[in-house]
């Protein structure tokens, strides 16, 4: 079945994107979710055109988010933290923290695009992927020091 697809689903496809799906995952999962919507020989056309200006804006939200992750790869970001003597932290460092020390340096992200590879609970340095889309993850390095 052909359908438009109206948000991003990971492994599927891209928001304004018509694409084939299976008929059962396109009439039990993404239309009854409003993720999707069929095409008919009615109203091909229209979504077709729609899939040209979902195109051009794309380009320019590619662009802006490239340019947001050569900046997120430049940047060592310091955090300080109460630790034990022997290294250990109180409390395990968490997504809000990250973005928060991210707005500090003018980049706005949401706590779910920050991820870690395994929970942060000494000081030392660690590698931290931001998942700006799919296919756009840049990592930053993340200096934990105790107070």
């Amino acid at each position: 079945m052909k359908i438009f697809l109206r948000k991003d689903i990971e492994r599927v496809g891209l928001a304004g994107e018509i694409i084939k799906v299976g008929d059962g995952y396109a009439r039990n999962y993404l239309i009854p979710r409003g993720l999707a919507v069929e095409i008919t020989k009615e109203n091909e056309q229209f979504y077709v055109k729609r899939v040209k200006k979902v195109e051009y804006r794309k380009e320019a939200i590619a662009t802006q988010t490239s340019m947001l992750a050569e900046k997120i790869k430049t940047i060592n970001i310091t955090l300080k933290k109460k630790a034990h003597d022997d290294g250990k932290l109180y409390g395990a460092v968490n997504a809000a923290e990250i973005v928060d020390l991210l707005a500090n340096k003018g980049i706005v992200i949401a706590k779910n695009q920050v991820k870690f590879d395994k929970s942060i609970k000494t000081k030392g340095t660690f590698i931290i992927t931001i998942k700006l889309t799919s296919r756009l993850q840049p990592k930053l390095s993340l200096n934990v020091v105790p107070e």
